[in-house]
């Protein structure tokens, strides 16, 4: 087993030598040169591509780090809203990635990891071919076929030192069963360039504190609302149906067809207060959201609205109640802004999960003019028309998650939600 580690961390860093000689040369030469073209106009159009790649390329060797070396690699990346359309919507977006600190840290360390990052994958492979170098070396020299030859400080011109060649291969074979730590090396130099600034983080904990701040005020108002619904409604209607039912016992034997009508009403009462439970019930948590999870529980909202809703996409599994919950709330109440201010005939959800993020876009082909502004209040063109956007960004801020939205004047409006959440259980498929 501990032979069978050495070779996979042997083959992991000449894999990860080679990624870092083309693929992080390439981007860091490449971004440099559209960031140097910026004054001549075509950067602003190369720069986000580039910058964008970039940024996945880094996520694959944060995964890479986590999965061969169990080193987690912060990622404070904040995706971005979706670009708008035409020249401007390319200079904004392309404006917005330059401001991101994360850019800057992510061109900082291609430039590391073509050069010392480099080294340090090349040299677990390096041990192992040197070791077994130092067993082959001899059995050449003994047949003639080297005559000319330095491994590492020996010399086969010198049969003492050719005799010495074994040891040191055996010497270097035992050095490189560390080959797992000296792998990790090459993962905490990526990290010293791709971990955020204790400025940078400190102001995410302070975002965050605030979301939860925020979520417990959520969760009061909540109660507020569930305890008002049970009092006014359900309460009310079974207190009425207790009285009628001491009525009934009291005219039960002297007025048996007045008993008889009080009868029917209480159960009249009873059904509709079952009738508000259910309702009450649905609005904390629908059934189908719990039993079939957020893909179905989406489709199923979207049947029930009055304007025709497209779903796309499928999850591949479920994921944490509380995100399913978010998602599906903020999806509703899109959905319903939607069809009452955006005079809208069609409206479309696409769903996607990649890399531990769940994406839920809304659109339609109404009016727009909503806008979100930086303090996260939300307005519109129209006379308010999607309104409670801010309380939707509270709602994923919960999570660490955003809301960008996209309204130009005349449409169409397409608000994305997206939350870093991850999967619970694969979905599997029913017969």
């Amino acid at each position: 087993m501990r032979v069978r580690r050495t070779l996979v961390a042997g083959a992991r860093g000449l894999w990860l030598t080679g990624l870092s000689l083309v693929g992080s040369a390439a981007l860091f030469c490449l971004t440099l040169v559209s960031l140097a073209s910026l004054p001549l106009g075509l950067g602003w159009l190369t720069t986000p591509p580039l910058i964008s790649l970039t940024r996945r390329y880094a996520d694959q060797r944060r995964r890479w780090a986590h999965d061969w070396t169990g080193l987690r690699i912060p990622d404070d990346q904040r995706p971005l809203p979706d670009r708008q359309p035409g020249l401007s919507g390319h200079v904004q977006h392309c404006y917005q990635l330059l401001r991101d600190p994360a850019t800057w840290r992510e061109l900082g360390w291609l430039g590391v990891d073509l050069t010392a990052g480099c080294l340090t994958a090349l040299l677990p492979g390096v041990l192992i071919v040197l070791g077994i170098e130092g067993f082959v070396l001899p059995l050449l020299v003994w047949k003639g076929l080297v005559h000319d030859y330095e491994y590492v400080f020996l010399s086969v011109s010198d049969p003492a030192q050719v005799a010495l060649m074994p040891v040191l291969g055996a010497a270097v074979l035992v050095a490189s069963l560390f080959n797992t730590k000296l792998l990790r090396v090459h993962f905490r130099l990526a990290a010293a360039f791709l971990t955020p600034s204790k400025a940078e983080l400190a102001a995410r904990v302070t975002r965050l504190t605030e979301t939860r701040h925020d979520a417990v005020d959520v969760s009061a108002a909540e109660l507020r609302r569930i305890e008002r619904d049970l009092h006014d409604g359900a309460q009310a209607r079974l207190v009425a149906m207790g009285m009628d039912l001491g009525t009934i016992e009291a005219l039960i034997e002297r007025d048996p067809a007045k008993a008889k009508e009080l009868v029917s009403r209480a159960r009249t009462s009873s059904a509709q207060a079952l009738t508000e439970l259910r309702d009450l019930v649905r609005g904390i948590h629908p059934p189908v959201l719990a039993e079939r999870g957020l893909d179905d529980a989406v489709r199923a909202l979207a049947l029930r609205m009055p304007l025709p809703v497209e779903v796309t996409g499928r999850l591949p599994g479920r994921l944490e109640a509380p995100v399913e919950s978010a998602a599906y709330f903020s999806v509703s109440e899109l959905l319903t802004n939607a069809v009452k201010h955006a005079d809208a005939e069609r409206v479309w959800v696409d769903m996607e999960y990649a890399e531990e993020r769940l994406r839920i876009s809304v659109g339609d082909d109404g009016r727009g003019g909503v806008v979100l502004s930086a303090d996260g209040t939300s307005g519109s063109a129209h006379g308010g028309a999607h309104s409670g956007l801010r309380g939707l960004e509270r709602r994923l801020g919960t999570f660490d998650g955003i809301l960008a939205v996209s309204s130009p004047v005349g449409g169409p409006t397409l608000v994305t939600l997206e939350i870093p959440c991850a999967l619970c259980s694969p979905k599997t498929s029913s017969s």
